[in-house]
């Protein structure tokens, strides 16, 4: 679809989290650090998985595709944020705009199948142990990824798509410090029922989708868990998707707080808050999460930096 239309808007100003200037700055540093924590945690998971043969398995290549992907995701608009903390007026063009909200939804969509993945990974190994090596080939895998992808992009130009058939011809201030959905459709003059129907289908599809197949894989997993006589082979196996768990309940809990909600003035206002959490401090927690619960990763980076030292 074309990335023209009728719309006399030609840029868009975004309000960012407050208007209030004694917290700019405050707010500016705060969001700093937590961008140098994203990109400095996920960027050493990345070399770690890469330098490291005994993290080449599958659960590592997901959790690798998660690392870049939560990577892309917070620079996609965390450095746009900062500079809105410290400018006078955050003005972003209508096509920059629309290349933001699509690689927004490719990487939110493709993080959500990835995970789907992961917990589909988790129940192999658990319940089909015997069997992991042969069904979760790397073959397999590369599918898996690719499809997530696809998933991702998908997603991403159905709603990009959906929203470039919109006039926009009055207000051009976004109540966001990001180009999102539904804080764009209440700016638009026309008709938009079309694309909040096709928002929730889309959405609605891919969250029920993701969550049936996570919770029949941790289902599969309890059950199998349950009948484990071994009380070690027990912790060890929850132990292992404890990691998965509290980034998958991370991920939905915050996602599902933003969107499934009414769609006014005072929900999406109250949304860009939640969405915070979605968008800047789960993609920091989740290379923490997966470094500070787990041995391996933990004892690869002590053999890194006993090499660096050395």
């Amino acid at each position: 679809m074309a990335m023209e239309n009728v719309s006399s808007v030609m840029e868009f100003i975004l309000m960012g989290l407050t208007d209030q200037p004694e917290l700019q700055m405050p707010l500016f540093f705060l969001f700093l650090v937590n961008y140098i924590v994203t990109v400095g945690g996920n960027l050493i998971l990345l070399n770690l998985i890469c330098l490291n043969s005994n993290l080449h398995t599958p659960m590592y290549f997901f959790l690798f595709n998660l690392s870049c992907i939560d990577f892309c995701y917070s620079s996609v608009f965390t450095p746009r944020m900062l500079m809105g903390f410290v400018s006078e007026k955050n003005i972003i063009s209508f096509t920059g705009c629309m290349t933001q909200l699509f690689f927004f939804c490719f990487f939110v969509n493709s993080e959500s199948y990835v995970l789907t993945t992961m917990a589909y990974d988790r129940y192999v190994a658990i319940c089909q142990p015997l069997q992991y090596t042969v069904i979760m080939s790397p073959r397999t895998c590369s599918l898996l990824m690719v499809m997530s992808y696809l998933m991702g992009f998908a997603c991403a130009m159905v709603h990009t798509g959906f929203m470039l058939r919109l006039i926009f011809c009055d207000s051009n201030t976004i109540n966001h410090y990001m180009c999102d959905i539904f804080p764009l459709l209440q700016l638009s003059c026309s008709s938009t029922y079309i694309n909040e129907l096709v928002s929730y289908i889309v959405v609605g599809t891919a969250v029920i989708l993701c969550c049936l197949i996570i919770l029949i894989s941790y289902a599969l997993i309890l059950f199998n868990v349950i009948h484990m006589s071994s009380g070690k082979g027990w912790f060890k196996a929850m132990n292992t998707c404890g990691s998965h768990i509290i980034t998958v309940g991370l991920f939905y809990g915050f996602g599902i707080l933003v969107y499934v909600k009414p769609k006014s003035t005072e929900s999406v206002g109250q949304g860009k808050y939640f969405s915070v959490f979605y968008t800047l401090v789960v993609p920091m927690l989740n290379p923490l999460i997966y470094s500070l619960r787990n041995k391996d990763v933990k004892l690869a980076l002590k053999r890194t930096c006993k090499r660096i030292t050395n």
